[in-house]
């Protein structure tokens, strides 16, 4: 952790999202889900690691806990909180659950005695659309990855005693050097044995594997079958397990798909709901609507209001049964649920000649009787401030507090135009 006094930089990952410290977050998926289609590697592969830090900001911002310690600590206190990760360690647990190169699952420690190790889970984001997810979709994702050297089954040699234990680490991997801080403490220090690469093994070079020259794997492109089910969510998981990177002695971490699902020009989700909003004229809304609905698989619903039904502005009205299908269960589905938004006359549009048929439908406006002395006035557009100060078109006496706000850098209180 930083040393108290110490400057502690934890600004840089609301940097990346484009978003102030105090961000909700609403604000911080928003931003991530934005950045995320601009960067994603599928629309441009350059953009692979600016994608990885995106995705590295979010999951830190996102979690209650992990943003409190990096508000607090920066950086560091995550490395010192999470084992010594870093960024693409983090990367690797964040969308896998895996743990970093040589961890095992549910600890922070290696593999028990007789336990291989686990290698790095990989996660991608994966781009479906509404309809993939309503329809349900079989599609293929494609990746590159280490695999074991089909030419000498990932021993780097096809000769017999072709390989011998490393003389300077003794077949560990592992060389320990001692240093002496002085005032008779020693301290130990291991490396990576710099004479076998941390194998333990070395191969002669003319004994070496042909095929991958004695590295022992090789890379290849895997294309992996994706079932997307109907009623799926955004950000949830698709895990290939054992279809990570290969090792010898290693056993192969998982492929994690995590969805992604885009906007959709006419639906947005809500649990198993589907929303829409539909506008509609002030004749629609006093007399009955009809209209049809073009749904996520294509079919054609021609919807109508019950008879004598009147549609207020900002009702919402349901249509059972058409929402997304439950995941697991695709005969049981949410709602569709339809918004109302209700278009007027424009100014001037009705004429004197309609008033008789609209009091005869609508009944009579109220009408006021004054005695005495009284002034008419007109009513005029609007625009409100909360701030409490009224806006005129002509000079008057709040004019001069209107000039002080904008040399200031604006008006005060916050402006809520008619639209």
């Amino acid at each position: 952790m930083p040393r108290r006094g110490q400057a502690v930089d934890n600004t840089k990952l609301y940097e990346i999202l484009g978003v102030p410290t105090t961000a909700t977050p609403q604000e911080i998926t928003k931003a991530y889900r934005k950045l995320a289609m601009k960067y994603h590697p599928d629309k441009n592969p350059d953009t692979a690691d600016k994608f990885k830090e995106i995705s590295f900001a979010y999951e830190i911002l996102n979690d209650e806990e992990k943003r409190q310690t990096y508000d607090q600590y920066g950086e560091e206190g995550l490395r010192d909180g999470g084992g010594g990760m870093d960024q693409d360690d983090l990367f690797s647990h964040i969308f896998g659950g895996g743990f970093p190169f040589g961890g095992a699952r549910g600890g922070r420690g290696g593999p028990r005695p007789g336990q291989k190790r686990k290698g790095k889970d990989r996660g991608f984001a994966f781009g479906v659309t509404l309809e993939d997810v309503y329809k349900g979709k079989q599609t293929k994702f494609s990746h590159t990855k280490q695999a074991l050297c089909g030419g000498c089954n990932g021993k780097g040699t096809n000769k017999v005693g072709g390989s011998m234990k490393c003389t300077h680490c003794e077949g560990s991997g592992v060389q320990t050097s001692l240093r002496h801080l002085g005032f008779g403490m020693v301290q130990q220090l291991q490396e990576k044995c710099r004479s076998c690469d941390g194998e333990g093994e070395v191969i002669r070079p003319k004994d070496r594997c042909k095929t991958c020259a004695g590295n022992k794997i090789k890379e290849e492109t895997k294309m992996l079958d994706v079932y997307i089910d109907p009623g799926m969510r955004d950000g949830q998981r698709i895990t290939f397990s054992g279809e990570g990177d290969q090792h010898p002695d290693i056993v192969p971490g998982d492929i994690i798909l995590v969805l992604q699902v885009e906007a959709h020009p006419t639906f947005s989700r809500e649990g198993n709901d589907l929303i829409m909003t539909k506008k509609i004229g002030l004749i629609e809304a006093l007399t009955g609507v009809h209209f049809t609905v073009e749904h996520l698989d294509k079919r054609i619903l021609l919807v109508n209001s019950q008879p004598g039904e009147i549609i207020r502005p900002g009702d919402v009205k349901s249509i059972e049964g058409e929402g997304m299908p439950t995941n697991g269960n695709i005969f049981e589905k949410g709602r569709l649920l339809i918004k109302f938004d209700i278009e007027f006359p424009a100014d001037g549009s009705l004429k004197p000649a309609t008033f008789a048929g609209l009091e005869q439908a609508l009944g009579k406006a109220p009408t006021v009787q004054v005695s005495g002395e009284h002034e008419k006035v007109t009513l005029g557009k609007a625009e409100v401030n909360l701030g409490g100060n009224r806006k005129r078109g002509g000079r008057d006496a709040y004019e001069e507090d209107d000039e002080d706000d904008e040399e200031e850098g604006g008006p005060r209180g916050v402006s809520c135009q008619q639209q």
